[in-house]
């Protein structure tokens, strides 16, 4: 079976059932489920996720990119600080970039406030970080895929 169909329907939809999976792939029910729990067991599948626009609760938050530029540690390159950073339960995301900084971090707060206490007492303090830039995500449009609620246009005339 070719799990890149199979692993592309379920990041799309999770909530498929076996059932449904094998009906779309033209499988047996077995065999879809035999290859997820195989899909799981060996780390492919890493999990399931809800993707909730918060934006329609009462959940106040900020969320921030944050670049990094970091000096690579010996025999570990940027693994160690990256390790370090991931590990702090406000980091959503780190990634590993190339171009003018080597860390992205997304991270999640409260407030401002809280970003800002997170880059300066927590972030900036690691061994190995020369500097941060943060970034505020003032609104999202488009994440993993999903369209977010675009009626807030920018009402905003514009030059012909």
């Amino acid at each position: 079976m070719k799990n890149n169909e199979l692993l592309k329907m379920l990041e799309n939809n999770a909530r498929l059932t076996d059932k449904q999976l094998a009906v779309m792939l033209d499988k047996d029910e077995a065999e879809i489920s035999a290859e997820i729990d195989n899909l799981e067991a060996n780390g492919t599948i890493l999990g399931y996720k809800t993707i909730i626009d918060w934006e329609k609760t009462e959940k106040e938050s900020v969320t921030a990119m944050i670049e990094v530029r970091l000096t690579p540690q010996k025999d570990r390159g940027f693994d160690r600080v990256a390790e370090k950073i991931y590990n702090y339960p406000e980091v959503q995301a780190v990634y590993l970039m190339s171009g003018a900084y080597d860390l992205s971090v997304l991270i999640e707060g409260k407030t401002m406030k809280e970003v800002a206490f997170f880059v300066s007492q927590k972030l900036s303090t690691i061994d190995s970080v020369i500097s941060t830039a943060t970034h505020f995500v003032l609104h999202k449009y488009k994440d993993k895929g999903v369209l977010y609620d675009t009626a807030e246009k920018d009402e905003r005339g514009t030059f012909n």
